[in-house]
């Protein structure tokens, strides 16, 4: 890693109650910032937004405070990482909404996809739906991903990793991240 200090967003697209990826979000946030990188959490339940009416760029300068708080983040944000449930074979419509109400933020940026599922496939499928949305909004998707199956039984109660091959998979996940991240960082800090 260079000397540069990366912040990269980690977006949990997943609203449910009862959750199980604020397990992996949470598990993938301390794997990263153990590498010495800045990791800015966000969570579609703790900002819910409205069904899309106006994309942030379609405002002038009386865009609701939610969204201004949002677009800033995701400005400051280096690369982005999304963790997403596998919902009817895609993407959640909260995440889907929430990625629908931005769009410069994102350009040219690196990005990854950690999906999970409580069967066997890790939610596989919402992988390639997802990385076709990322990829019409200006995003570089790195080849790498990560399904974690059946994620009940990987994580316990406290979020903590049952399953120790995922170590040797996350650490190789990172690293291509990495790579495409300080590879395509134009940004002076």
């Amino acid at each position: 890693m260079t000397e540069k200090h990366h912040n990269i967003a980690l977006v949990l697209g997943s609203v449910r109650q009862n959750r199980q990826g604020i397990k992996v979000a949470h598990w993938l946030a301390r794997v990263i910032e153990e590498r010495g990188f800045e990791v800015d959490f966000i969570d579609m339940k703790e900002k819910p937004l409205p069904f899309l009416d106006k994309r942030y760029v379609d405002y002038a300068d009386d865009a609701p405070r939610l969204l201004k708080e949002l677009h800033e983040r995701l400005m400051r944000a280096d690369g982005y990482l999304f963790v997403t449930p596998e919902y009817n074979h895609s993407v959640p419509a909260a995440l889907k909404n929430f990625l629908d109400h931005f769009g410069p933020e994102f350009y040219r940026k690196p990005a990854a996809v950690v999906s999970y599922s409580a069967s066997k496939f890790g939610g596989i499928r919402v992988i390639d739906h997802l990385s076709d949305i990322l990829l019409a909004l200006g995003l570089i998707v790195t080849p790498n991903n990560m399904p974690i199956s059946q994620v009940e039984k990987t994580f316990d109660d406290a979020g903590n990793l049952n399953d120790e091959r995922y170590i040797k998979r996350v650490k190789k996940f990172i690293d291509s991240f990495i790579w495409y991240l300080e590879t395509l960082s134009t940004k002076e800090k």
